[in-house]
């Protein structure tokens, strides 16, 4: 169990990254497909059943969405676009905002991938590692769902992964579970390095 992010709140939601919170402290950013479990990951993490807002209708969450885990350092639940039903013209505009953000937050200091093991590294999963890695931004991808494949399964989808980053020396990637909480302890340790909290050895 982590304090610290056990006492997180929601702070404020916005449509563009102008409505954000002052560029200060450090924020770390969860991504992902609509679908992907995003939403799940974000309350399981918290240990809260319903911080961010889960929909049974992807693509329903349109806005950035900021919630504090102390005056300095707050998580950020992107759009998660990338789906059928979300229009071009709003695809188009996150995709102006997200490339602000990411060039732009000095206090972006982490980002977590989310990727629905049984789909992953999809188009837009590609678009936002490529963000993540353009800017050497420490990154932890979490293949969620994984209690949905056998052991076998998910291990032969974690190391196809491993080798598609392998160059990479500031992503990682983990087996993920909201259900059954598998790899929750390696995502607050991973999540403590992003904070502050913590050094990790072997990451830049």
């Amino acid at each position: 169990m982590r304090k610290h992010y056990h006492q997180a709140k929601f702070l404020l939601s916005c449509p563009s990254i102008k409505g954000a919170p002052a560029d200060e402290g450090y924020e770390v950013i969860f991504a992902g497909r609509s679908n992907a479990g995003k939403s799940s990951s974000i309350n399981t993490l918290t240990m809260q059943n319903k911080l961010a807002k889960v929909s049974r209708t992807p693509g329903r969450t349109q806005h950035l969405v900021f919630f504090e885990l102390d005056k300095d350092r707050r998580l950020v639940d992107l759009p998660g676009y990338g789906y059928a039903r979300v229009p071009d013209h709003v695809k188009k505009q996150w995709h102006k905002d997200m490339a602000e953000y990411f060039e732009k937050r000095d206090c972006l200091r982490g980002a977590v991938l989310v990727m629905d093991i049984r789909h992953p590294l999809k188009p837009f999963d590609k678009m936002m590692l490529e963000w993540c890695i353009s800017i050497n931004l420490p990154t932890q991808i979490i293949l969620t769902k994984s209690d949905k494949l056998k052991k076998g399964a998910a291990a032969n989808t974690y190391q196809q992964i491993k080798k598609e980053i392998k160059n990479h020396p500031y992503v990682d990637v983990q087996l993920f579970s909201s259900l059954k909480k598998i790899g929750l302890e390696e995502l607050w340790t991973r999540l403590d390095t992003f904070f502050g909290y913590i050094e990790q050895k072997g990451h830049p």
